[in-house]
């Protein structure tokens, strides 16, 4: 438990360090747990890194590098695709490669971005299994509006 606790602080505060563009929570199946903090960095201006932190039982985290990310509809609508590494710190221990597909929805008057995302999921170690049930909602504040 101790190690669990050391972990999701050092995970926090570098979140919290960084120079996030976006931040906020995720909602609904997730590596982990049923609810993460959710952060998005720009890599580009068709690529981005989109990682979350999940709290359960122990401790999920999802690093997904979104390669497509693209308006649909004028600047509102975006829509994203991307894969990434995913752990569990628990017993038992996970780790394997997940997918993302998303749209996302940014309001003009205000710094919020509401997105619905799909994540399917493939565990590599402790077992070997598909997970396909990864749908979410996600919440976020945009810094440097």
């Amino acid at each position: 438990m101790v190690k669990v606790i050391a972990i999701l602080a050092i995970v926090v505060s570098s979140i919290v360090t960084t120079n996030a563009q976006e931040l906020g929570v995720r909602f609904g199946d997730i590596s982990g747990g049923n609810v993460a903090i959710d952060g998005v960095f720009s890599t580009g201006n068709f690529s981005r890194v989109h990682a979350d932190v999940s709290f359960g039982d122990g401790v999920g985290i999802d690093l997904i590098w979104d390669f497509l990310y693209r308006p649909l509809a004028g600047e509102a609508f975006n829509w994203y695709v991307g894969v990434g590494p995913y752990v569990w710190i628990d017993d038992p221990f996970w780790l394997g490669a997940v997918g993302e597909i998303g749209l996302e929805y940014r309001f003009n008057a205000i710094p919020i971005a509401l997105g619905a995302d799909w994540r399917p999921a493939i565990s590599i170690i402790e077992n070997t299994d598909f997970h396909g049930k990864g749908f979410g909602i996600n919440i976020r504040y945009i810094f440097n509006y």
